[in-house]
């Protein structure tokens, strides 16, 4: 049996810090966006030009980090040698872009509970891709513990806002709730979920695939410089890119509290990366759900947000799917390391699964 410590779960003592460091940011993000709205659940800032200027914020992030050991010359060398992983790189920056600007379309067509359960399908979905993106077939075992924790993520989110569900229900029947699922905004909601779960496991694969050989900060750079693009480009065909920018929209994020959100997203997408090109996807999923559980605890006793019998439930359940996912992970290793590791060549590297 495969334990937590086990190297196929955490292959180095980094991974973990990366696996920690992962879930701990992504609390953090949660807890500093809730805090950052007004009693209305709204926002003072402009949050189109937050998007932007941290997308900004981790291109510089990822190029002082390369330039620490690497000069100037060599960052524009690796650049130019390596412009047809940039090209790839719009991929994943294309999908992430198409899954931020859906999340405003479904939103206003759904409520959020209906919309964050049917998101949960994220889980499965992810498998999904991830044995077709590396030719993979993942075992009983651990298809049963995406399926768990699919479960556990579903009951957490029914949970949410239930009070107001049910207050739904009552006043507009019991049939509005069940056609609510079958509105044709479902096409879009399922589109929202293959873009995510497909950017994240082409970023992965791209990290240990194609740009195995790259400089992973130089990767971050094109992910960055693509997703600056993709964004712009999105912003100008609205005709919200001179808005985004205005005098007030600026004046509104030089907040302590609002360039926090920022820095604090930059160093996710930086952990990103370096959670993907030393684990992988499917994990990432599961950090993904203890992120959730945890930020309910900590929501309860920073803002006093209650914790449901849902949320207990979901927990428990979620738990039990980490732990019979611990009996059988998922490892996925960049084809450098398995190249050099066998003595074969990329092309006759087998990954284990």
């Amino acid at each position: 049996m495969t334990s937590w410590c086990s190297e196929d779960f955490f292959p180095t003592k980094l991974s973990f810090v990366y696996f920690v460091a992962y879930m701990g940011l992504f609390i953090n993000q949660g807890i500093l966006v809730t805090a950052s709205k007004t009693k209305n659940n709204a926002y003072q800032y402009n949050t189109v030009t937050v998007v932007l200027l941290t997308e900004c914020l981790k291109l510089i992030a990822a190029i002082l980090i390369y330039l620490r050991g690497n000069s100037v010359s060599s960052l524009i060398s690796e650049v130019f040698k390596n412009r047809k992983v940039l090209l790839y790189y719009f991929v994943p920056a294309g999908l992430y872009c198409l899954y931020n600007n859906l999340q405003f379309v479904n939103l206003g067509a759904y409520d959020p509970t209906t919309y964050f359960l049917l998101l949960q399908f994220r889980v499965v979905v992810t498998g999904v891709v991830f044995q077709i993106i590396f030719q993979k077939k993942l075992s009983c075992i651990q298809w049963l513990s995406l399926i768990i924790l699919t479960i556990g993520c579903i009951v957490k989110e029914y949970g949410h806002d239930a009070s107001r569900s049910s207050s739904m229900t009552i006043a507009g029947g019991s049939g509005s709730q069940v056609f609510s699922y079958l509105d044709p905004h479902l096409f879009l909601i399922m589109l929202q979920v293959f873009s995510s779960c497909f950017a994240g496991v082409y970023n992965e694969y791209l990290l240990k695939d194609k740009g195995c050989d790259i400089h992973i900060m130089v990767q971050n750079v094109f992910m960055y410089v693509d997703s600056i693009i993709c964004n712009v480009v999105v912003l100008s065909l609205r005709g919200q890119l001179t808005s985004a920018f205005t005098q007030t929209s600026l004046e509104t994020i030089f907040q302590i509290g609002v360039i926090a959100i920022m820095v604090n997203n930059a160093a996710i997408g930086i952990v990103v990366s370096l959670f993907l090109r030393s684990l992988n996807s499917i994990l990432k999923t599961f950090a993904s759900a203890l992120e959730l559980m945890f930020t309910a605890v900590l929501c309860y006793f920073i803002f006093g947000i209650s914790i449901d019998v849902y949320t207990v439930f979901a927990i428990f359940i979620v738990s039990g799917a980490v732990f019979l996912y611990a009996q059988n992970p998922v490892v996925n290793k960049p084809k450098n390391e398995i190249a050099s590791a066998s003595g074969k060549g990329p092309e006759n590297s087998v990954q284990k699964v």
